[in-house]
Formats: structure tokens, sequence, C-alpha cells
């Protein structure tokens, strides 16, 4: 177990070194921003969609390891998936962290998402975690532009 939960720590520190779609996106279809006033954490998500199916997610702004490399894991993960796809992968990733998700099966669906299984362990880093989702499902569900975690 502790093999595995080195590699879940490796790649959130490679993401967060090396975060995919770390960018502002031309014309995207909606913008939002995310907030975390707890640790400073502040993203702008954007997102295209095209037909009811997500284009393009990348993001920009400043955080910590963990809400980067979430911002960044989740943009790879939802790229051309359906709103509604994409809002069950919000789901489950949301009982991920916040410890809600029981079975091996679950945590395989999620691929590398998976590697935030262990943040439920510290409270604090939830908000973290789950702050670029938040602002992804405001995207795709509303016109809100400003995603808090207070």
């Amino acid at each position: 177990m502790s093999m595995l939960r080195e590699l879940y720590q490796q790649i959130i520190l490679d993401h967060n070194r090396s975060p995919k779609n770390f960018r502002a996106m031309e014309d995207p279809t909606r913008t939002v921003e995310a907030y975390n006033p707890l640790c400073g954490d502040h993203y702008t998500i954007y997102v295209k969609l095209d037909d009811g199916l997500i284009a393009e997610v990348s993001f920009k702004g400043a955080g910590c390891a963990i809400s980067k490399a979430s911002a960044s894991l989740m943009s790879s993960a939802v790229k051309g998936r359906s709103q509604e796809e994409a809002l069950g992968l919000f789901d489950r990733f949301h009982r991920l962290v916040t410890g809600e998700m029981d079975g091996e099966g679950q945590f395989e669906e999620l691929g590398k998402l998976a590697a935030f299984g262990g943040v439920n362990e510290f409270p604090a880093r939830v908000k973290c975690a789950i702050l670029p989702w938040h602002a992804l499902r405001s995207a795709l569900t509303s016109e809100d532009q400003t995603v808090t975690t207070e």
C-alpha cells in the first residue's frame, strides 16, 4: 500500500510541477473564477463546449500543489466527455475526496484521479482538491462566474 501511496503522491507532484492545459483559452464558451479564501487558491477555469461535448478545458492561476494538480487532472479527464458524463465524474471525485467512496472498483474507474484518495485524511485539503471541480460544475450547469469554498 505504501508503494501505491508514493505513486499517487508522485502523480500529484508531477501535475503540480508540469500542469496539463495550464493556459488561458481564446473564445471559451464559459469562464468561471474559483477562489479558496482559506488558503489563497485562485483559478480561472475555461470551458469550450461543442454540441454538448466538452471540446476543451484549460485553467490559469495559482494555488497549492493539490489544487493545481486537481485542475490539471480534471482538465484532461473531462475533455471529450459529454456534460452529463463530466458531472457524473464530478460526483465520483467528490465522493472520493470526502471519503464517501468505497470499493476498489470505484477507485479504478477514476484512473489517475484516484491519486486524491488520501485527501480526505486532511479535511482542510478537501476544499483545495474540489475547488476546480466546483468551478467546472458551475461552468456546465449555470452562468455563475465565481465559485468560492465559503
